[in-house]
């Protein structure tokens, strides 16, 4: 790698103390290391902001959602390259030399995927991760985003779009794939550690990010019924159907989350685009 390469790791936090210094930590240890650290937070009420001190003395507060923190962070940013994390993640080693050696090597790169291995204590956080196991080695855009750009690519797109939350990661890098630029993919993973408090909690979410569903279907102009809105749709989960027998308690976790996640992100729909949310 040339020396002038840096790479900005942005990530947008709030109340975040008992995650963020696994995931800071993480980024201190990777195997590339001219990278630097902004952590923008919305508001914390707890020790996010100095746990993040202790790491970085690149930490701003600014909000409303994570899209607009995202992009006040790249504004912020000094690197070539832009990475976006959330709080509860957690980088393997070679996770940043590698997206850049893939920008490198495949040409007309824009932005690079990143394979996500889920990890939970309890049942519905393990039931997500058992979910998230079908997409580790075959992903795709339907299921999978970005997280890894260019600075180039990610300007000329004009970011994450700040009307949306939920869908914004797919929709940035469908933005970028549409602009004529490439999506790739690396096979070094990052942990999510997956937080489900409780089924309630987990409805309440898929509506919150389904009342701007529709914003993101009619600027890509996708269909509603596809894999990228209705989970039960993508062919990974009929072309591994075997790993549900191995796995049946696991399983019949993962269909009531994702019916919930279904259900509730429908209905958020609905009121969205009729109120034009």
């Amino acid at each position: 790698m040339e020396k002038t390469t840096l790479v900005s790791v942005i990530i947008s936090t709030r109340n975040e103390a008992d995650v963020i210094g696994k995931l800071l930590a993480s980024i201190k240890k990777q195997s590339f290391k001219s990278n630097e650290i902004i952590v923008v937070d919305n508001n914390s009420q707890d020790k996010t902001k100095a746990i993040a001190k202790k790491f970085t003395e690149r930490v701003f507060n600014y909000g409303p959602e994570r899209s607009a923190q995202r992009n006040f962070g790249a504004k912020k940013a000094k690197g070539k390259y832009l990475l976006f994390l959330d709080a509860d993640m957690e980088l393997t080693r070679r996770v940043i030399e590698e997206c850049i050696a893939k920008i490198k090597r495949v040409k007309n790169t824009g932005g690079v995927i990143i394979p996500e291995i889920s990890v939970g204590k309890y049942f519905w956080e393990k039931a997500k991760a058992f979910e998230r196991s079908f997409y580790f080695e075959e992903g795709g855009l339907a299921i999978e985003a970005a997280r890894f750009f260019t600075k180039e690519a990610f300007s000329q797109t004009s970011g994450y779009d700040e009307r949306v939350t939920g869908k914004e990661d797919w929709e940035l890098s469908e933005s970028v794939r549409k602009s004529g630029l490439r999506i790739t993919r690396i096979a070094s993973p990052l942990y999510h550690h997956e937080t489900i408090p409780s089924l309630v909690n987990f409805a309440q979410k898929y509506y919150y990010y389904g009342l701007t569903v529709h914003r993101v279907l009619k600027k890509q102009n996708t269909s509603f019924i596809g894999p990228e809105t209705i989970p039960f749709l993508r062919p990974v989960f009929y072309k591994k159907f075997h790993r549900f027998f191995a796995h049946p308690i696991l399983s019949i976790g993962m269909f009531i989350l994702l019916s919930t996640q279904l259900g509730a992100s429908g209905v958020g729909f609905t009121i969205g685009k009729v109120k034009h949310l």
